[in-house]
């Protein structure tokens, strides 16, 4: 089918007067509810060879599907401002389609120990149509994976992973589906970051052959060009949005997979994993954008591209009409749930939806019965931030890398990487939400044994990983001087004995990085202990408690020289 492509400005314009009134009709009809009613005006002249269709998204839920604190987000405020959305949709005579970027999994202790169902059930409820696989769908053991699959009553989408069956390579997941929206066929591709090789639970992803995103789309169109015929393509991707394609030490995303095709050959992308929220305010350049703002999207060779940031904090609404062969955006806005802002004015008022209470409410508290035990006390605060345990040696690390190798494992030494550990814990009692909110991967633990020449080399790439980076080492047990310069260890004692080159030694590792992860050398021979880290570090707090974090009993003894800061090696 040849169709002229879209020569117009991001956003079509309009007068002030007429957005005016469309606002004003929407107060109207939806006492609270700021949706951006769209107005079909440009549609009048087309008459019935106008088609009108809304996207609405969201993208890296993360377990989110109770609101925080605040009241803010959770899926059943969520379930109130879609459902009137798409009421106003088939009202409007258009149809529309419930889309996620994927990352429904990690994040939240009450989701992660039910393995997100209470996230996919409430997406059922909220009827998505579709969702691209995302990194963070590789926390757990493909064969959760495949439960999440079953629990959701729409497809995952990803037209880059591949499953080996029987010697052959085959795609794991639907690589597109096909949608009707007002007798159009649209087509929604799924990608996937190719990254997850790398930032993926190695022990889970080893198995899987994560091709590159823009060469699986381009095969995709052809595949799809020739058998469907679609009028419209989008892609459902999770692979990110940066700024005038500048990913930096990430694989290319959505902009640069926009510019590697042609002109016409890609309506849309909707987006997900960077998590942000798509708003420019000149051609690649992100606007500064707050709850209630305007959002233009991003557009890169006719591609309208748009993500609507994490947690479901936003709801993502993209009108289109379709006439004349040509796709126009006649309305985006991102919308606010119950959000606010920094001088404490809310934005979006959704009551939470009785329908998903009931079904969530179980869930929340099943979690909330588990997690509240109190297991042990610190006396003062464990720092956990990412710009502290990415950049420094601190006592949480330690204790972390003291749990996995001294309490029931035991290894000489324990080694930690700091991209496992992703919150503090508060002084004061510890209860067992915060030991799985630091460590939520559920990774298992692993020993390894090697004669005292052979650490000195593996430690010669781990202890001189970069700070900032996930791959920063937290060590307890080991005394050594680490030189960044010439990126070799020099060992002093290992388990408060002497450094023998040929003794033989055990230390602990998450599998994570004894399977690759962080760019760690594999270790062929770790041994599973057959325990999580989790685990591990809560029935260590108990059997310790309470922790002192002052005590020289966390302090580490590792030097870093060659290195312009005595707190780690600079990349």
């Amino acid at each position: 089918m040849t169709r002229s492509r879209l020569n117009t400005p991001v956003l079509k314009s309009r007068s002030k007067l007429a957005i005016l009134v469309a606002n004003l009709a929407l107060l109207t009809t939806l006492s609270g509810c700021m949706d951006g009613a769209p107005k079909y005006d440009s549609c009048e002249a087309a008459g019935e060879s106008c088609t009108r269709f809304t996207l609405v998204h969201t993208n890296d839920h993360h377990g989110r599907f109770w609101q925080n604190d605040k009241g803010e987000y959770g899926m059943a405020a969520r379930k109130t401002l879609i459902d009137s959305i798409r009421k106003e949709v088939s009202e409007a005579g258009g149809s529309m389609l419930l889309l996620s970027g994927g990352d429904i999994n990690t994040g939240v202790p009450e989701s992660d120990l039910q393995h997100a169902e209470p996230d996919f059930l409430g997406m059922n409820l909220l009827k998505y149509d579709a969702m691209a696989v995302g990194n963070h769908e590789f926390d757990n053991p493909l064969a959760i994976l495949d439960k999440q699959r079953k629990w959701a009553q729409f497809p995952m989408l990803s037209a880059n992973i591949y499953r080996k069956v029987d010697d052959e390579w085959q795609l794991y997941f639907e690589p597109y589906r096909i949608f009707d929206v007002g007798g159009l066929k649209l087509a929604i591709v799924g990608l996937t970051t190719e990254q997850t090789a790398q930032i993926g639970n190695p022990k889970y992803v080893k198995a899987l052959r994560f091709n590159k995103p823009q060469i699986a789309l381009r095969n995709t169109l052809t595949q799809i060009k020739h058998n469907e015929k679609p009028d419209l393509v989008f892609a459902l991707s999770h692979i990110g949005h940066y700024q005038d394609g500048n990913h930096g030490s990430n694989t290319p995303g959505d902009v640069a997979l926009a510019r590697s095709l042609k002109r016409g050959q890609l309506d849309g992308i909707i987006g997900g994993h960077s998590q942000n929220p798509v708003c420019m305010e000149a051609p690649n350049k992100y606007a500064d954008f707050k709850p209630g703002d305007e959002c233009q999207p991003d557009r890169q060779r006719g591609t309208w591209i748009m993500q609507a940031y994490e947690w479901g904090k936003y709801v993502g609404r993209a009108d289109f009409e379709y006439y004349n062969d040509e796709l126009h955006l006649a309305n985006y806005r991102l919308l606010p749930v119950n959000l606010y802002d920094e001088q404490g004015k809310q934005h979006g008022d959704y009551a939470e939806d009785p329908q998903m209470i009931e079904l969530l409410t179980p869930y929340q508290q099943q979690g909330q019965g588990i997690l509240n035990e109190v297991v042990g006390s610190t006396s003062a605060k464990l720092v956990g931030s990412r710009k502290v345990v990415r950049s420094q040696i601190n006592e949480l690390g330690v204790l972390i890398a003291t749990a996995q190798s001294r309490g029931v494992v035991k290894a000489d030494f324990g080694i930690m990487n700091s991209g496992g550990i992703r919150a503090s814990i508060e002084q004061g009692d510890i209860r067992y939400r915060d030991v799985l909110t630091v460590q939520p991967f559920a990774n298992s633990v692993t020993v390894t044994k090697m004669v005292g020449k052979e650490i000195e080399q593996y430690l010669a790439t781990v202890a001189t990983q970069s700070r900032g980076s996930g791959g920063f080492a937290h060590f307890s047990g080991i005394d050594m001087t680490v030189n960044c310069q010439t990126q070799r260890v020099n060992i002093h004692s290992i388990n408060g004995e002497a450094f023998d080159k040929t003794k033989r030694y055990s230390f602990s590792l998450p599998g994570y990085n004894a399977g690759g992860g962080n760019g760690y050398p594999v270790l062929s021979n770790a041994v599973d202990s057959g325990y999580i880290d989790a685990d591990l570090l809560n029935l260590y707090i108990k059997q310790h408690s309470p922790i002192d974090p002052s005590s020289d009993q966390w302090k580490h003894k590792v030097k870093f020289t060659g290195a312009s800061t005595p707190l780690g090696c600079d990349g």
